[in-house]
């Protein structure tokens, strides 16, 4: 064969030869990408977290009685501050309990529209606990990144209170005493859940554009109206927070030059 003949083969094999297609993440399968990371959860920092009061309770706490809680939050640091959230009985018959929010910390930050949060938890066993990751501004805003019962030991209780929207989500990796990883993309129209890497619920709702709200994380007591109360023997219940992160997609471009310390702080706590 020519070298002219030989060469047009090699075309042709070249153009005939089938491309690899991009691949396509099957439904359920493993989420998108994150945006760059803009906050990291340090539980002991007081800039970060305050302690022991949010005003998503009535007049700042302690009590809240009208959710049919037994709270009585605490500042105390070995109840939220390790990242183990924890609750103890009273003589009173009300719980002490560990709460942590960034509503008026020094630092102030809020989740807003188009943020990515991912938290990995360690759900109680003890019933009549009620662990939560949520957020709150201005008397709403609050969408419920997840809420546990031990009585319903398979299910997550995720909601959007903002919009309307809620899914009881059921899995057997759910359980007393599971690790449980979980990603929510809030979004302008629709509020997206990830629970251990599958999507759990999409509420087609969303936030809207103008949303932000603080973060809280805590562990509350069931009073017996809507789940068991604990057992009269119990007198310590926990749960834990081994991390919380959010990503904001565009942060990086958006803060750059403007905010070199806020950026610095948090690559340093992602590394660590």
């Amino acid at each position: 064969m020519s070298h002219q003949g030989s060469a047009l083969v090699e075309w042709l094999t070249r153009k005939l030869r089938p491309r690899p297609r991009p691949s396509v993440p099957a439904p359920g399968g493993p989420p998108p990408r994150n945006g760059p990371l803009c906050f990291t959860a340090d539980f002991s920092s007081e800039d970060q977290w305050v302690a022991g009061r949010t005003w998503a309770y009535p007049d700042g706490g302690p009590t809240n009685p009208g959710d049919n809680k037994l709270d009585h939050l605490v500042p105390d640091a070995e109840y939220s501050r390790t990242g183990t959230f924890r609750a103890t009985r009273r003589p009173d018959g009300n719980w002490n309990t560990g709460l942590l929010t960034t509503e008026e910390s020094a630092e102030g930050f809020t989740v807003r529209t188009g943020d990515i949060l991912e938290t990995r938890v360690r759900l109680p066993t003890e019933p009549g606990a009620w662990p939560a990751i949520w957020t709150w501004r201005d008397g709403g805003n609050e969408i419920d990144v997840f809420e546990y019962h031990p009585d319903n030991p398979d299910l997550l209780e995720l909601s959007n209170h903002v919009r309307g929207g809620q899914r009881y989500y059921t899995h057997s990796s759910i359980r007393p005493g599971a690790q449980v990883d979980l990603r929510v993309e809030f979004r302008s129209g629709s509020v997206v859940w990830w629970v251990n890497g599958r999507r759990a619920y999409s509420d087609g709702r969303g936030v809207g554009r103008g949303w932000n709200a603080s973060l809280i994380v805590n562990l509350s007591v069931c009073a017996g109206r809507y789940h068991p109360a604990p057992d009269p023997s119990a007198t310590a219940m926990s749960y834990e927070v081994d991390f919380l992160r959010v990503h904001r997609p565009g942060f990086l471009a958006s803060s750059r030059g403007r905010f070199p310390g806020l950026l610095s702080r948090a690559a340093h706590r992602f590394r660590a």
